[in-house]
Order: structure tokens, then sequence, then C-alpha cells
């Protein structure tokens, strides 16, 4: 007997529609099953509030990937706008560009706090933390530790809830590699004095990038037209709640259920998830060997309040760090800046996000509480008058980052070498599938392997 599909995709996000993308494309059988109700695209799809348009963080459209690039092209070839970037730091009162301009970093710091904080980043150079485990050691080593406490470790500690001293070391390594302190003040002094780099600079540096007119669910939304042009299937409001493994047949058997509780069975020869670990793991019958380790993985949650201002109240900045311990919110975006589409002349819409998990005080506040706490808060920052707030939305976004505590990694490895010796034909991507805290290019690649994997009917790329 056949499957009833030949792939089955769980999630519509980057990585779930690309995968999808490209296997109709190639004339194979699709289902894809997502959560959402109403929204593709993930933590990368664009929210609709009216007449005004904003992300669930912000999406820039960069890759040193060609082949990414050009199936962003290939996808929405019409639509994608250039945007200048310009992000700052709120630190102690003041503001600092991101990417740092040496004589206003010098001016806001004072020329007592700059010679310490140079002095710290040579003492660490001379006396290194032998094989760094933790964030705080690993960007002490890099930075120095009075730039560590300046510039990293409350928005840090704001982003996972935890001190960094129990964040791992990968996680730095990831999300801080190819910036140094020297090329930062090189790229800082040139910048200072007008002049332009030489050649491209660090991925972090770059001073433009591209952008879906209306945001990123356009893009995602064209792919998921696609992929049901191309013959695929896309079930909205519909999740993974049970899948088994034949291995003498020869393929999954998936128990989905949808938003109104009712049950539905699907067979497929593979099964592409890019849901959390934890959550695939459970869904698994009989639980595997790794269940144990699967279920130790841990997520950070955010919430973004999206506020509604007349545009003459707000800033030019795509986005700003908020680096002040006082403060609950841990970044700010102005949508306008992002692209002019996000909202109706006259109005802007800017959006606070706040970091938590699941289940806590600020995820279980009420809406109103949460839209008074952010016009309070982005008036004490200076960004916009709270006066001029029309309105706001509250937008809960569970899982959205994978925690890098001390455990992760062995947990990781564990559930891989257990999948890969037990299911041959379960593929894990993007994101939350891989537990690794990758950017919307990265999860398509990890898309993009795998449908050369199923293609060729082996393993090519792990």
């Amino acid at each position: 007997m056949a499957p009833d599909t030949e792939t089955l995709i769980i999630g519509a996000g980057p990585a779930g529609l690309t995968a999808g993308y490209l296997l109709t494309k190639a004339g194979r059988d699709v289902v894809i099953v997502e959560r959402d109700p109403i929204y593709v695209g993930g933590i990368s799809r664009t929210v609709r509030h009216g007449e005004f348009l904003f992300d669930i963080g912000g999406h820039r459209f960069f890759s040193k990937s060609r082949e990414v690039v050009e199936l962003w092209d290939e996808i929405l070839p019409n639509d994608m706008i250039d945007r200048p970037r310009l992000s700052r730091i709120y630190y102690g009162g003041k503001f600092y560009s991101y990417p740092l301009k040496a004589f206003e970093a010098l001016t806001n710091l004072g020329v007592f706090r700059s010679t310490v904080c140079v002095l710290s980043y040579v003492g660490a150079k001379l006396r290194p933390i032998a094989d760094p485990q933790t964030f705080h050691q690993w960007v002490r080593n890099q930075f120095g530790e009075r730039l560590f406490s300046i510039f990293f470790k409350t928005y840090t500690e704001k982003v996972w809830g935890m001190s960094c001293d129990e964040i791992s070391a990968d996680w730095a390594a990831q999300r801080i590699k190819g910036l140094d302190l020297g090329s930062a003040i090189i790229d800082a002094l040139t910048r200072s004095l007008g002049m332009k780099q030489a050649s491209g600079g660090a991925k972090t540096l770059i001073e433009s990038f591209r952008y879906p007119a209306k945001g990123p669910g356009m893009m995602w939304e064209t792919a998921a037209d696609k992929v049901r042009a191309q013959d695929g299937e896309i079930r909205m409001g519909c999740s993974l709640t049970g899948l088994s493994w034949d291995r003498a047949k020869g393929f999954w058997t998936a128990t989905l259920t949808t938003a109104d509780g009712g049950k539905q069975t699907l067979t497929a020869s593979h099964v592409i998830s890019s849901a959390p670990i934890t959550e695939l793991s459970a869904a698994i019958s009989p639980r595997p060997k790794s269940d144990p380790q699967a279920q130790t993985l841990r997520y950070r949650d955010f919430i973004t309040v999206a506020l509604i201002a007349r545009a003459s109240s707000t800033f030019p900045d795509n986005w700003v760090y908020i680096h002040d311990p006082d403060l609950k919110v841990g970044r700010v975006q102005n949508f306008l800046s992002w692209s002019p589409h996000m909202a109706p002349e006259g109005f802007a819409c800017v959006g606070l996000e706040y970091f938590c998990f699941e289940g806590d005080g600020l995820w279980t506040a009420d809406d109103a509480d949460l839209i008074e706490l952010a016009k309070r808060e982005i008036g004490l920052i200076g960004l916009v008058d709270p006066a001029d707030v029309i309105e706001g939305t509250v937008v809960r976004q569970p899982r959205a980052y994978p925690v890098y505590d001390d455990t992760y990694q062995q947990a990781v490895d564990a559930v891989r070498e257990d999948y890969e010796q037990t299911y041959p034909t379960l593929h894990l991507v993007g994101r939350n599938g891989m537990h690794k805290y990758n950017s919307q290019d990265h999860a398509m690649m990890t898309a993009m392997l795998t449908v050369q994997n199923i293609l060729a009917g082996k393993r090519l790329f792990d």
C-alpha cells in the first residue's frame, strides 16, 4: 500500500516552506501542516492589525549564500526593496550608534570609562581564560570585562532570562563570530571620519539590507501560494499530535489535530520537521530512546507589544537595543523604518519586545497592562511621546529561541544520533527543528540540503 503523500512537512515557517516549494517544484507530492490558523512564516510572519503591519522581530534579508538569495528572488522577484540599516544601543540614558562610532562612544562613556574599557580589553588579551565554557568567559576574552558588563550582560540576560554564567560559550561563538574589538575600532574610526571600509567587513556591520515591501510575511505567503499552485497541500490550524514509524512498510503514520479538535491520519514516506525537538519527540510512538535528553531542551519565549502612533512622534532606527536593567523591554522596532508600506501615511507602528518564559508574569499579564507598560517605557527611553500613542496590540510568541545552556549540546547530539540510526526518513530542519539559533537564511539552507537528500534518495548532507 502506498502512503498518502511522499513528504509530510511539520511547520510552514521559512524552512518548511522552502522544503515544500522546492519539492513541489520538482514534481514531488507534499503536505505541509501548520499550527497557526491564519499565518504562515513562523516567527518570520508579518502580523496585520487593521491597516498596520509588523514583524515578530525584525527580519533582514541578507545572506552570504548565493543559493538563498537566488531563491528569494525566484519566489518574490518584484517586491524586494533596499533599506538602510540604522540601529542604536540605549545605555545609561544615552544612545550609542551600532556599529560604534568612535568619537560618539568616547563622548558618551567619558574619557575615564573609555580608558578603563581599553585597559580591561588589554588585560583580557594578556591573561585570557583558557577554554572558555560560558558566554561571560567567551565575551570577556574577546572584549574585556568592562565592555562585557556595558554592552553584553544586561541585554543578553534579558533575552535569555538567565545569568551569562549559565549560557554556553557556543552562543557567543555563533552570534558574535567575525566581530572583534580590533575590527570594530577600525570600522568605528572609518565611520567617524566619513570613510568607507575597503571591503565588506563582518556580517554584523552591514549598512543596508533587502526587505519585502510589506514585511517578511509577504515572502512566505507568496511561497505558500506557489506551493499550492504546484499541487502541494497546506493544512492550516493543524498540529502534529502523534507519529509512528513502520520500518517494514517504510513509511510514517501521523496523527493530526485540527483547530476544532478533529482528528486526521496521514501516511508519508518522509517527514521533515521544523517543530521544537521536545514536541516532536513527545509525538513519536513508541517514545525514542533519546526522549529523556530531548525533554531537557529549553526555549525562550517573547511578547511583541505593537503601538500605533502618529508618525511625527517616531524615530529613525530600524531597531534599538535596550541595555538599561531598569527597563523590562529588550528591543524596540520602528517598522516604518523597515518599510514605508508598513503603516498608512501619517502613522507608524512601533514594536516593543519583551523576552519571557511561557507562564511567567509578563506572559500571563493582561494585554491592556502590557500596552500601558510599553507606553510608559517608550516614553522613558525618549523614543515616542506616550501621548501620541493611539492604540496597541499584543502578540505572544512561544518557543522563539532555543536556549543554549550548559547541557543543550549533549542533548541535541543524543537526539540526532538516535534519529539517524532509528528513523532514516525523518529530517530535522530550521531553528527549532535543529535546536540552533540560526537566521532565516540558515534555516532555509537546512531545508535546501534536506530536499537534495530526498531527491537523491540518499544522504548527501548531514
